[in-house]
């Protein structure tokens, strides 16, 4: 009981993460299975079929590149654009700067049915043929404020004697924002950007209210469940999982690697 106590806290998290953990292990499980009908749903055999050809199923290749194309521009978009608020309501006095501060979290609290819903008026009222576009645009008005959420933390927390030291060395504007401010606040960019990236890649809710006749991976896979379920689904969604664990992965090692470099 003893040793229990002392360590429930880490046995709690352990619990949780594998929680986490096992739907993404039953996709990959399945992604090796052969089944004998349409749907994926249980076991029948191993096979490595859909792994030899994960672009078996039509049209599955073409919206995730689709989908994989929309993230990519959303995330530079929302990137750019969030960066550039969070400095501006960091460093600067302005009016209606507060009120500001409270509608970036609006998008965060809304339901995304009603920002969905609210979107497609505005496009329709405006005339705008809905298609990639209107989903473009909708993703990046959607992660603009998880962007700016997650570099403002970054941008609050540094140390402006830095720059000060930085000016006093004779660095102009431009130099102390590329060689001091950007290093510093890269952490934050960057996990605004993989934030960005995964909430444009796995939205439907948005997309399928903005996408008119254009099918992104999510709304494919939406699309295939009530017809039956290809393997080649799990396929991808194993890949992705996998690519995103060895990014962070990557993140942590290189993370290491420069603290003992600091150190040293």
């Amino acid at each position: 009981m003893r040793w229990l106590r002392k360590n429930l806290v880490v046995i709690a998290g352990l619990l949780t993460l594998a929680y986490l953990i096992l739907p993404n292990v039953v996709v990959m499980v399945f992604s090796f299975n052969k089944p004998a009908g349409r749907f994926n749903y249980s076991w029948r055999e191993f096979s490595t079929d859909a792994w030899r050809d994960p672009c078996g199923v039509a049209d599955l290749c073409g919206s995730l590149a689709l989908s994989l194309q929309i993230a990519a521009w959303a995330t530079l978009g929302a990137t750019l654009l969030g960066t550039m608020i969070a400095f501006a309501l960091v460093r600067y006095r302005f009016r209606a700067r507060g009120a500001i501060n409270s509608l970036i979290f609006l998008p965060m609290s809304m339901p995304e049915v009603v920002m969905a819903a609210s979107l497609l008026t505005l496009f329709l009222n405006m005339g705008a043929e809905l298609g990639f576009w209107t989903v473009l645009i909708a993703h990046i008005m959607f992660c603009l404020s998880f962007v700016v959420v997650a570099v403002k933390a970054r941008v609050m927390s540094m140390d402006p004697r830095l720059e000060e030291a930085a000016r006093d060395l004779y660095a102009g504007p431009v130099q102390t924002f590329l060689r001091v401010t950007l290093p510093i606040a890269a952490p934050g960019i960057a996990a605004g950007a993989l934030l960005a990236f995964a909430l444009s890649f796995d939205d439907f809710i948005i997309t399928n209210f903005n996408a008119g006749s254009t099918v992104t991976f999510p709304m494919f896979v939406w699309g295939s469940a009530q017809r039956g379920t290809p393997v080649q689904i799990n396929v991808i969604g194993t890949a992705m999982f996998v690519i995103a664990v060895l990014v962070v992965v990557a993140g942590q090692v290189a993370a290491a690697r420069r603290k003992r470099t600091t150190i040293q």
